[in-house]
């Protein structure tokens, strides 16, 4: 790789994300709102996602302040909308505070959860309790990511040597670690394969690992879109087996040819369609069901997506094969032609080529700006690949310096070097003197090697060189592997925004209080419930209502409030409330720096007694 060809490389690597694309859903909406305090119990609660999720019978959850839950029924979309889901509450909800927990999986096969609350009446202490850890903590989430490592390994492996085979040396079909290679990517697949099909169910709901064979659970997988494609991955596995068996015959046949031949067509061009289609068809099982089947232009960030695992597993896949036919010491080990390290090598550096330009394209529809590698998990682990690709490209320019010098000293396969035969030279005897020894040979004299071992020759070492820079190259690509599994499962960059917003829009739009008081005396103390909206830098509304001990309405001659930040040494400002008759308001209260606000509230109950009361509110920065 030339110097200008690694700058755009990384130049293009850093316009975005590497791996297939999309975005995970995020909750846009809440009808009750979070942090909402309604008058009347509500009839149904109604969430609304940014892009459309599957739902389970247990993708919504509505629990009382006792931890009792109240919606009886599943959830359903609303008016058929994907990106909807509305559950329908008990006929009778006491007073309190409310907790929705939810757990939808996201059109890119990606489960995600959240929480919120809401209170009927006033706000009170709820003894509900939701886990809300992230699914790949559980045992099945581990379990079920390190199962997706070894497929993609089983896919670079199958894919790599196939290619490898059918392309740049037909010969290394019969040889029988090329064979058990193909074998381990193929069983490696399978085992994945079968493990995530299981695995998906309580992946999904972050159950147990005792009801990977839940029949409902199980029933609910082979129904979605992950689902099938796993069984779609099996099924051409199994076909794959069938393909195998039917061109092994051709393969040995294959071995006992000249393993010099400059035209590794001999398998056939009906061979190789055979075995692209399968390789597109395994690929596309990845694509249709993660990340590049949901977000913006899923027709053309499929197909792409299908490129660029074809090419990370021609890659990575044919540098291992070609390791392996290269370190192979066996008295009849198969013989390399220079020819076919040629052919590999502008193989690998058309994957290479196609690993780029596929990943500028998700690149851009993963990250979507520069600060974004540095704010977002998705832009530094990118950054990490970004700093692996690199040194793979390093190593892999010394390897196509070995390869061309292995071309150009090798012999044209038609010339035939000559060999020099010895000739006896007739010397005369003397009688009686000591024999002359015969001419001597080209191999013998001072210059013969020691211990009859043969010389080094120019085209070994340079093959010596070569092993080495392709098994650090291939090092390098695992490395690379490992950090495009990781990406697949991580948040990317523009849907972190999107989730961003999606929070703002879903903050309360105000900051509620329940700030209790006593003076020591009957009818002296109570709570006083304090609205300060949006609670955020800038212009505020307060509202202020007295309740009883008991919960009732009370009426108070006077009540004060003042703010102060004290980390800015800001205040106290006064908040100027006012009798609005039934509750104490003010209108125009300005805040003027984000942090946590002292509140000191004074409540008087008659000429002579009050009491004053503190409390903390958090005041965010304007939007």
């Amino acid at each position: 790789m030339t110097v200008l060809a690694l700058v755009a490389a990384v130049l293009a690597l850093m316009l975005g994300g590497a791996g297939p694309a999309s975005a995970h859903a995020a909750l846009s909406g809440a009808d009750p709102a979070d942090g909402a305090v309604l008058k009347a119990a509500p009839k149904q609660v109604t969430l609304t996602f940014t892009e459309s999720v599957s739902l389970s019978d247990d993708a919504v959850r509505v629990l009382s302040p006792d931890n009792e839950r109240v919606n009886p029924r599943p959830p359903q979309p609303v008016d058929g909308k994907g990106n909807t889901a509305r559950v329908e509450l008990s006929g009778k909800l006491i007073e309190g505070t409310y907790t929705v927990a939810w757990r939808v999986v996201s059109a890119d096969g990606h489960p995600i959860s959240g929480a919120f609350v809401f209170s009927i009446g006033k706000p009170s202490e709820t003894a509900a309790v939701v886990v809300t850890d992230s699914p790949d903590d559980t045992a099945a989430g581990r379990l079920y990511g390190f199962f997706r490592y070894v497929a993609y390994s089983g896919l670079a492996l199958l894919v790599g040597a196939v290619a490898f085979v059918l392309v740049c040396l037909p010969g290394a079909g019969a040889v029988r670690p090329v064979r058990r290679l193909l074998v381990t990517g193929w069983a490696a697949l399978v085992v994945s394969g079968v493990a995530l099909l299981l695995l998906r169910g309580p992946y999904e709901a972050a159950g147990s690992l005792t009801s990977v064979f839940d029949p409902s659970r199980l029933g609910r997988t082979v129904t979605g879109k992950p689902g099938i494609a796993l069984i779609a991955r099996l099924v051409l596995l199994a076909v794959g087996v069938l393909l195998l068996k039917r061109f092994s015959g051709r393969l040995d046949r294959q071995d006992r040819q000249d393993d010099d031949s400059q035209q590794p067509q001999d398998l056939g061009n009906g061979v190789r369609l055979v075995a692209a289609a399968f390789a597109l068809g395994l690929a596309l099982t990845w694509a249709a069901a993660e990340h590049a089947s949901a977000g913006i232009q899923v027709p053309l960030a499929v197909p792409v997506a299908v490129l660029h695992l074809l090419a990370m597993g021609v890659w990575l896949g044919g540098l291992i094969t070609l390791l392996i036919v290269l370190r192979r010491r066996a008295p009849d080990a198969l013989d390399v032609p220079a020819s076919a390290i040629g052919r590999f090598s502008t193989l690998a550096f058309a994957s290479v080529a196609t690993l780029v330009g596929t990943g500028v394209y998700q690149s851009w529809r993963q990250v979507g700006s520069w600060e974004a590698l540095s704010t977002t998990s998705y832009g530094r682990t990118l950054s990490v690949k970004i700093v692996a690709v690199i040194l793979v490209l390093w190593a892999a320019s010394f390897s196509r310096r070995w390869t061309a010098r292995l071309v150009h000293k090798a012999p044209p396969a038609t010339e035939t070097l000559p060999v020099p035969v010895p000739e006896r030279v007739k010397v005369a005897q003397t009688v009686g003197a000591p024999a002359v020894p015969e001419a001597a040979g080209p191999g013998d004299g001072p210059g013969a090697p020691v211990g009859g071992e043969p010389p080094v020759s120019e085209a070994d070492r340079v093959r010596r060189g070569l092993r080495r820079t392709v098994a650090a190259e291939a090092a390098l690509g695992v490395v690379v592997l490992v950090i495009t599994t990781l990406l697949t499962g991580t948040q990317p960059s523009r849907a972190a925004d999107e989730k961003a917003s999606a929070v703002a829009v879903q903050e309360p739009q105000a900051k509620v209080l329940m700030v209790p008081f006593d003076m020591g005396t009957a009818g002296h103390r109570g709570t006083v419930q304090v609205t300060l909206a949006p609670g955020r830098v800038g212009e505020n509304t307060v509202e202020a209502v007295v309740y009883t001990a008991d919960g009732g309405l009370a009426t108070v001659p006077e009540l004060r409030l003042t703010l102060t930040q004290e980390d800015l040494d800001i205040g106290p400002l006064d908040a100027k409330l006012k009798n609005q008759k039934g509750y104490w308001a003010a209108y125009d209260l300005r805040l003027p720096a984000p942090g946590a606000w002292t509140l000191n509230l004074t409540v008087r109950t008659t000429d002579i007694d009050q009491v004053t009361v503190r409390e903390t509110v958090d005041i965010t920065t304007s939007r």
